[in-house]
């Protein structure tokens, strides 16, 4: 992610987060203030909670701006766990609100005889507080789906989690006025426990990112689906996947030919990776390794001789024959059926293209006595 775009990331969170605090800080202040007025204990506790957002709104932008800063030398994969840490304490928050809900409710239900009947401005403040904090929920949840930000979807919820709270208060504050103030306790709990529920699965979700579990099943087949569409792609292994502050790290093993080129290995195992940054959005970034075809040679490979050893063994021979004319170039093939050498001879340093094949035949006798080389080409060069 370039640093413009990351810049204007955190000023679209910095905008909603500074929007939803306003509202909190209007909120808090109505509700307190008319549940003194209107003699409801509910709509001053509904005020209490509304001021325990502004605690994770100030949560929301200190995380948001660490973990947009560019990788360091200290944080050399990026500070996007700044995010996901802070999640984990807003899940927590928001368990222990659902928790304090729930708590309430239930010495509600022990003492209702000593709940006092509200007034109606306390209903009119708390349908007032629905509306703002189900719109604030709404467009906070928008700007963490642009961006896949966990953290601001946590602060979503925590929004909504006041809004529920302040539906608790309408239906206790309706039920209270017709006669029924077991109404809010019993709902109360209910919500409570709706609450406990979004904020375990947010800690849980956010552990999981911290101990670096894969992604789901269906994006992991994704990823796969895509690598093989890929030219030069002739499978893969080892595929490893992560999250980190909302987006996916991949790393992964293709296998192609065993006779292409580095550079050609280089340019496969690249378009793979912008291929995969490209066409599926939450990837940060990818880690391609190139292996060849068959992932069963691997230990095969870990017996074959060094280039050092080959190379040197057949020189070595060759010299001692007196073969020293126009040796150039050595590539080495490392393929399931063993080593395959290729030498480039260069015709001008023979008096005629017959000596160039003579001293061809030789070489290739010669080199079935060095160990290591399974198969010998000669390539005879022009220049």
């Amino acid at each position: 992610m370039g640093s413009r775009q990351q810049s204007q990331r955190y000023q679209d969170i910095r905008r909603v987060t500074v929007v939803g605090s306003v509202i909190d800080i209007v909120l808090s202040l109505l509700k307190l203030i008319f549940g003194y007025i209107a003699n409801s204990q509910a709509l001053i506790a509904d005020g209490i909670h509304s001021l325990s957002d502004l605690a994770t709104n100030a949560m929301v932008m200190v995380a948001t701006r660490q973990g947009d800063k560019a990788p360091d030398d200290e944080h050399p994969y990026g500070h996007a766990r700044f995010e996901t840490v802070a999640t984990v304490a807003l899940g927590i928050v928001l368990a222990l609100v659902g928790i304090f809900i729930g708590l309430s409710a239930y010495e509600r239900i022990r003492h209702i005889e000593e709940l006092a009947q509200p007034g109606v401005w306390a209903l009119v403040v708390a349908i007032l507080s629905v509306l703002s904090k189900e719109w604030v929920f709404y467009i906070t949840l928008k700007v963490a789906k642009k961006y896949d930000s966990t953290l601001l979807k946590a602060n979503a919820w925590h929004a909504r989690s006041d809004s529920f709270s302040s539906i608790i208060v309408i239906i206790g504050i309706a039920g209270a006025m017709l006669g029924y103030p077991a109404f809010d306790a019993y709902a109360a709990i209910g919500v409570a426990l709706m609450i406990v529920k979004i904020g375990g699965e947010l800690i849980y979700g956010s552990l999981r990112e911290l101990v670096d579990s894969a992604v789901d099943e269906e994006k992991i087949k994704q990823i796969s689906d895509l690598i093989l569409t890929i030219d030069g792609v002739c499978g893969f292994h080892q595929l490893r996947t992560r999250s980190m502050g909302g987006k996916t790290f991949i790393d992964v093993h293709i296998q192609v030919e065993p006779t292409v080129s580095v550079s050609e290995g280089h340019y496969i195992a690249e378009d793979v990776r912008l291929r995969l940054q490209r066409d599926i959005d939450s990837v940060g970034d990818a880690l391609v390794h190139t292996d060849i075809e068959s992932e069963d040679d691997i230990h095969q490979h870990l017996r074959l001789h060094s280039r050092r050893e080959i190379v040197g063994g057949l020189l070595d021979l060759w010299s001692a024959q007196g073969i020293n004319d126009g040796i150039g170039k050595f590539t080495l093939h490392y393929l399931p059926s063993g080593t395959r050498v290729i030498v480039v001879v260069h015709l001008s340093n023979f008096a005629s293209i017959e000596a160039a094949k003579a001293q061809i035949a030789v070489m290739e006798a010669e080199a079935e006595k060095v160990v290591g080389c399974d198969e010998l080409r000669v390539h005879l060069c022009a220049r």
